[in-house]
């Protein structure tokens, strides 16, 4: 069955974090964690979807999911469609991986082929973004064309770019804690994405 838009999703009040990170308790790991803090500062119900934990199949361009409103493969990424159809903000955090996202999270952006079909597209429309992107690189122009990507996608979805973290320059397990500026980014960034969805700011 196609998935349907989840009631009280009006709230304002829901956060989803998805993390594209093998490394548990790494950097992306701590900074989406740290965005879901803030955001239950404000009250809001967070939930967190590590990628690594997830069996997520490639898109293979059947569109299926535009024609029978499902997709042809039964895996995780039925359940991830559900929490994200279910939210209000979606938070997505990846690693810098060759100028783009690590391989887990561009699986399941390829998959967002579903939410581009017109029964679901009302899904994802309007529904805000924050990007958390640590990368080992000291200079941010390494970003740029992942940065590119997210930004196409979003807009193209009629999604919106509520706020970007952009932190260069970590690459040991958990370094990005000794970055106190950046972690209470992280945190006001939550917060004020469900207190104040109207403020939207690129952060970095």
């Amino acid at each position: 069955m196609p998935l349907s838009l989840v009631d009280g999703r009006e709230s304002g009040r829901n956060i989803l974090g998805i993390v594209g990170s093998p490394r548990r308790n790494g950097n992306t790991d701590i900074l989406v964690n740290k965005i879901l803090e803030g955001a239950r500062s404000a009250s809001a119900v967070t939930d967190i979807i590590h990628l690594d934990e997830m069996e997520i199949m490639q898109c293979d361009g059947c569109h299926r999911c535009w024609g029978e409103g499902n997709c042809r493969w039964k895996d995780d990424m039925l359940s991830i469609y559900e929490k994200i159809a279910g939210c209000d903000v979606l938070v997505l955090g990846t690693p810098i991986y060759w100028f783009g996202p690590s391989a887990m999270m561009k699986a399941c952006l390829d998959r967002f082929v579903y939410f581009n079909s017109p029964h679901a597209r009302p899904m994802v429309k309007g529904k805000v973004v924050i990007l958390a992107i640590p990368f080992e690189d000291t200079e941010l122009g390494t970003a740029d064309p992942l940065v590119a990507m997210f930004e196409r996608s979003i807009e193209y979805l009629e999604m919106e770019l509520f706020a970007m973290l952009l932190v260069p320059g970590v690459t040991r397990r958990g370094e990005v804690k000794e970055r106190q500026e950046q972690m209470d980014l992280a945190f006001e960034v939550g917060r004020a994405a469900v207190s104040d969805p109207r403020r939207s700011d690129r952060l970095s």
